[in-house]
């Protein structure tokens, strides 16, 4: 089977905490077990409750409470999960909104996002699952350094400066580029 899943445990402000990556025939509910085996309790003695989307319903959440100790709670879709959903002859559809953010679930969302603008991420380039873990690890480091100098989550472009006046410049280049250190502006 090709292809990967990326399993994250995050905090409450979407920074990551523990990856899990497992090929993608393993279902939500095994690498959510394989990322909470991994987990290093001592470093999070506090972790005694979480939020999971729709697929982890069922058995799962007393498995994870009896091993783990953590209590989970299943984010629930505002259309109460019926969009795509067979109806009976004669039924008339639910009215669900076009769109709404759910509590909780975007946060874990806006952290796959984030993760997601890294170029190696884009892409499932690595062989190993290991080395797509530190991959993920290392674009996590990334936006916290950012964050940390003032940059925010999203990446900091640089302005381009005008050209001096009087010297001419390429189409191609940016402003300064080819001059030496002295002529720059």
């Amino acid at each position: 089977m090709n292809g990967r899943k990326r399993h994250l445990l995050v905090d409450t402000l979407g920074l990551v905490c523990k990856v899990h990556v497992t090929p993608a025939d393993i279902s939500d509910r095994d690498g959510a077990t394989g990322l909470l085996r991994r987990v290093d309790w001592r470093r999070f003695p506090r972790l005694r409750y979480g939020w999971v989307d729709q697929g982890y319903r069922g058995e799962f959440l007393a498995q994870v409470k009896q091993a783990f100790g953590v209590r989970l709670q299943v984010v629930q879709r505002r259309d109460g999960g019926r969009r795509g959903r067979w109806l009976p002859p004669g039924a008339e559809p639910p009215q669900v909104p076009a769109f709404q953010v759910v509590p909780r679930r975007w946060v874990v969302e806006r952290s796959f996002a984030w993760l997601g603008r890294s170029r190696r991420l884009a892409r499932d380039y690595e062989f190993c699952p290991a080395t797509s873990e530190a991959v993920v690890y290392l674009a996590a480091s990334q936006l916290l350094v950012r964050r940390l100098a003032g940059g925010g989550p999203a990446r900091q472009h640089r302005s381009v400066r005008p050209p001096a006046a009087g010297r001419a410049r390429s189409s191609g280049s940016r402003a300064g580029a080819a001059a030496p250190p002295a002529a720059r502006g």
